[in-house]
């Protein structure tokens, strides 16, 4: 009774424990998307959107499974809103491959442009 006691208790604690860590990586998921959002805005470079939506989502799935989590809901997300809106279907798409590429960890510096300045 002792054992299975203990090892229910241990379940538990190591089941908060990673609850904690999921969610903390999915804040900083969320900082890492936002990030990539601002640096965009800032750049304001034409034909880097692809780069930056690639560069969101890597940064955000190497914290972990919660930043991988957001980062879909969040890319997710922003693509439905845009489609709702009317924008380009075919646009969306291609937004939605580079947010994969860069969750699936491959470098988001395959989409970036000629002459984007290093300080992205």
């Amino acid at each position: 009774m002792k054992l299975l006691t203990g090892l229910v208790f241990c379940s538990l604690v190591l089941g908060v424990h990673s609850w904690f860590s999921f969610i903390g990586e999915a804040f900083g998921g969320a900082r890492d998307m936002w990030r990539a959002y601002s640096d965009m805005r800032e750049a304001n470079y034409i034909g880097a959107d692809k780069y930056f939506h690639a560069r969101g989502n890597y940064d955000a799935a190497q914290r972990g499974p919660g930043g991988a989590w957001v980062a879909k809901v969040i890319s997710d997300a922003r693509e439905d809103i845009q489609q709702f809106l009317g924008h380009g279907a075919e646009d969306s798409l291609a937004d939605q491959a580079a947010n994969e590429w860069g969750r699936s960890g491959k470098d988001p510096n395959h989409f970036r442009p000629d002459g984007l300045p290093e300080k992205y």
